[in-house]
Parts: structure tokens; sequence; C-alpha cells
């Protein structure tokens, strides 16, 4: 776990690690409870060289500070209601977009409580059941690829809710990544 301020740290000067960190700052000082969040990912030296105008209102201008390599740029809403893996598959990112990052809250156990998942439980019957555990943790969980595969993640415990105690790496949420992946994948 990093002790330095997000996207500060030694380990952060991977553009990457980066943005997924201040992606994740951005979702903390919204609070918990929220919905899932997508972000495009943009080269920002690019941004500024053929936005000028966005760069700008983005706060991309050149000052005296150093400009982080990846912008990340919330998009719309997702649609409430709708499976997430459902939604990414019908997502298609334009050339300018060189990867995409999702934050998204959910419940996990520990893997102490993993042998005694009932079977055979549908979805939804298994998600209550995790909800009503008396060891569940509340996550949020940061996931950023880029277009050549690149992989980044940050997980944030609910009841560690600290810059300090982000967990940060690329195989965290495997599932998740591969799925933002498939947003690239051309035809």
């Amino acid at each position: 776990m990093s002790n330095a301020t997000p996207g500060t740290d030694p380990l952060a000067s991977n553009p990457l690690t980066r943005a997924v960190l201040e992606i994740d700052e951005y979702a903390s000082g919204l609070g918990w409870d929220q919905p899932a969040r997508l972000f495009a990912l943009v080269d920002t030296a690019r941004l500024r060289a053929e936005e000028p105008g966005l760069a700008s209102q983005l706060g991309l201008d050149e000052g005296g500070e150093v400009i982080a390599a990846l912008t990340p740029i919330e998009q719309d809403e997702l649609p409430s209601g709708a499976p997430l893996d459902e939604f990414l598959a019908t997502i298609a990112w334009p050339d300018a977009v060189t990867g995409c990052a999702l934050t998204v809250e959910r419940q996990m156990l520990p893997p102490s409580a993993e042998g005694s998942v009932p079977k055979g439980l549908a979805d939804a019957e298994l998600a209550k059941w995790v909800a009503e555990h008396p060891d569940r943790q509340e996550v949020r969980m940061t996931v950023a690829v880029l277009r050549n595969g690149t992989r980044e993640s940050a997980l944030r415990l609910r009841e560690k809710d600290s810059p300090t105690e982000v967990l940060t790496g690329a195989g965290l949420v495997p599932g998740l990544a591969e799925a933002l992946t498939a947003t690239f994948a051309t035809d």
C-alpha cells in the first residue's frame, strides 16, 4: 500500500497508475454509495495540441505545474439497471481515446468466507447473501486499461477509507480489466 498522497509517490510514476490514483481520489471526494463511473483516458499532450479549448476547460494549461501524461475524462452517467458487463459490451472508443477506466463499488467477502457460500444461488440471491454476511466489506475498485493491454487497478475498503490505504496492482480485478479491454477490440 502507498504511504503518500495519491499520484505523487514513486510507484505512481507510471502514467496509468497516476491516472488510476487520480480517479480513485476523485471518487473518494464524492463519498460512498455512488454509481459506477466511466472515464476515457486521453493523451494529455495530444489533447492540448488538438483541443486547446477543452484542455483549458480541464485546467491543462501549461503553467509551471507538471501535467500528467494521461487525462481522465468522465463520461455520461451509466444507465441504471443495466448489467455492467452488458453495458461495457456496447462501447466503442474513438481513436483519440488511449484507454479507459471504471470505478465501481461492490461488496466482497474475505477468502475465509468462500467455503460457506451456498451452492446454486442465482445472482440476486447471492448478492443478498453477501450483503447480509457479517464479514462482508465494501470496496471501491478503480480499474483502467490502455489500448495496448496495459492494466492498473486501485482498491479502497470503506472501513479503511484513507489515501494511505489504497492498494494498487495490475492484476487485482482481472474480470473487470478484461471487460474494459474488450471495449477496444476491433472486429
